[in-house]
């Protein structure tokens, strides 16, 4: 047996802002769901009968398209193809159209190796592709120097958040609900988290005056605010905010002189007819004018896990800097650099997103078919899936607009409050426990995004195969109604 007075990584010494992070994205949900899949499995493999009144694990709880069986982008694999093999080229260049043999081509022709490490900030011509495309989406010019790739979004938000906090009074604001990633990484780096409400009854825009009562209080207890956070289109709700919530948090921003943090990881995932995505770079030089870099520093986020590119394993991604001083440029180079470089494969992704095939390509009408196959079905199956809640006693769910998630509310009853503390847990949990227990499908607790105290919510991912929708809303409406008969 382990003697544990003799091991150094152990619950009394680990450092304490690790063991109060949270992430329940993957947290308790997922580990249950797991031990179920590990019995499903095991039965089968004893020959025995499954155990479980399900027979698969449906993992709602996150974002990972390709996991649910969303097929890979055609283009995408073929270039990463011959930039792993280039040999392919010569073997068998019939089985590649020109224009993906002329993408691996050129990046190739400019000393990008896969398996070699790269500039610590990403590959210059990469870089150049980025910058861009970036240019031609704001109307902005935007330097390739500006540009730094990360594994993943993730990476690049720890990254920004690390460099603003500097010790427990480094304020940043939050939206809530929020994406876990923010108030954990925040936990990590022992920052001070200055929540701000998105208003679930207009759809989630910004209150009037939310973002003025909430930068005045936390300036009452001793926080000194250093940035604000805006998730557009939001993670966990599915909605995009309006052009004047947008406008509102740039002249915050500039009034009180803190960096503006736009994470714009879903900027593809648009549902609504007509809808666009503007950025808050474009909404920033609209408002403030080509001296905006005097005006406001702004770091914006994206990748290639989610959109409709959906390669949450290639991680991806990059990050942006507008009006930041050189000096504090040199450092995120340096903080690449002690990470040596981005992966390289995610790189290459990155580059089909910002370079895909051009009208006469020959990868051009697949390419743009696939892409509009994914985001009409992901259309239809929000639709199908929050039609089904506004069916079902208690609940409430905002009409999908964007990202890849629902975010319903839910009226819980007493008695299921009460067995919630009878069990050590908290009601939306209890709730998204024995939704598992008796459905096998994994969906995360609002609790672990921010919501307004005495309401209850939970996120879920609508990504399932549209053929599978119907029947697992109504397993979920099943579940519910013998839920509430339960408790009541």
């Amino acid at each position: 047996m382990i003697d544990p007075s003799r091991k150094v990584l152990r619950p009394d010494k680990i450092n304490k802002a690790v063991l109060q992070a949270r992430h329940e994205v993957r947290g308790v949900i997922t580990m249950k769901a797991q031990e179920y899949e590990a019995q499903i499995r095991a039965a089968k493999a004893a020959g025995q009968p499954n155990p479980l009144p399900f027979d698969e694990i449906v993992p709602c709880n996150i974002g990972n398209p390709q996991q649910l069986k969303q097929k890979p982008l055609t283009y995408v694999r073929q270039v990463t193809a011959l930039i792993e093999y280039p040999a392919l080229m010569q073997t068998a260049p019939q089985a590649f159209p020109p224009d993906a043999i002329a993408h691996a081509k050129r990046l190739l022709d400019s000393g990008f190796i896969s398996g070699a490490y790269t500039h610590s900030q990403g590959h210059p011509e990469i870089r150049k592709d980025i910058a861009a495309w970036t240019t031609r989406r704001d109307g902005v010019p935007c330097s390739p120097d500006s540009i730094f790739i990360t594994d993943g979004a993730s990476t690049g938000v720890k990254m920004v958040l690390n460099a603003l906090i500097a010790d427990q009074t480094s304020g940043i604001m939050i939206p809530i609900p929020q994406y876990p990633l923010y108030s954990a990484s925040l936990s990590l780096f022992q920052g001070a988290t200055v929540p701000y409400y998105l208003d679930e009854s207009k759809d989630w825009a910004l209150a009037p005056g939310e973002l003025e009562n909430a930068y005045k209080e936390a300036v009452k207890k001793g926080v000194d605010v250093r940035a604000l956070v805006a998730i557009n289109p939001n993670n966990p709700t599915g909605q995009v905010l309006p052009l004047d919530s947008m406008r509102e948090i740039v002249r915050f921003c500039v009034g009180h002189g803190i960096l503006l943090i736009a994470d714009e990881v879903y900027q593809e995932n648009l549902y609504e007819p007509g809808a666009t995505f503007t950025s808050f770079r474009k909404i920033a030089h609209d408002l403030l004018g080509d001296d905006m870099v005097n005006k406001i520093e702004l770091v914006n986020f994206h990748s290639v896990s989610k959109g409709f590119f959906g390669e949450c394993g290639k991680r991806g991604a990059y990050f942006q800097l507008d009006g930041v001083l050189p000096a504090a440029r040199a450092e995120f180079v340096k903080m690449c650099a002690i990470n040596l470089c981005p992966n390289t494969i995610g790189q290459v992704v990155l580059d089909v997103m910002v370079c895909p095939p051009k009208p006469g390509d020959v990868s051009y009408e697949t390419f743009w078919a696939e892409r509009n196959s994914i985001l009409a079905s992901l259309k239809r199956r929000a639709q199908l899936i929050c039609d089904a809640f506004n069916t079902m006693e208690g609940y409430h769910c905002c009409k999908p607009t964007a990202a890849l998630y629902l975010f319903p509310s839910i009226t819980l009853p007493e008695k299921a409050i009460e067995a919630a503390k009878a069990a050590g847990t908290l009601p939306d949990t209890f709730y998204c426990l024995e939704m598992l227990r008796e459905t096998g499908i994994t969906i995360v607790p609002g609790s672990g995004f921010g919501q307004r105290l005495g309401t209850f919510h939970f996120r879920m991912a609508f990504l399932p195969p549209e053929d599978q929708i119907a029947g697992m809303t109504g397993r979920m409406a099943k579940f519910h109604a013998a839920f509430m008969a339960r408790y009541k």
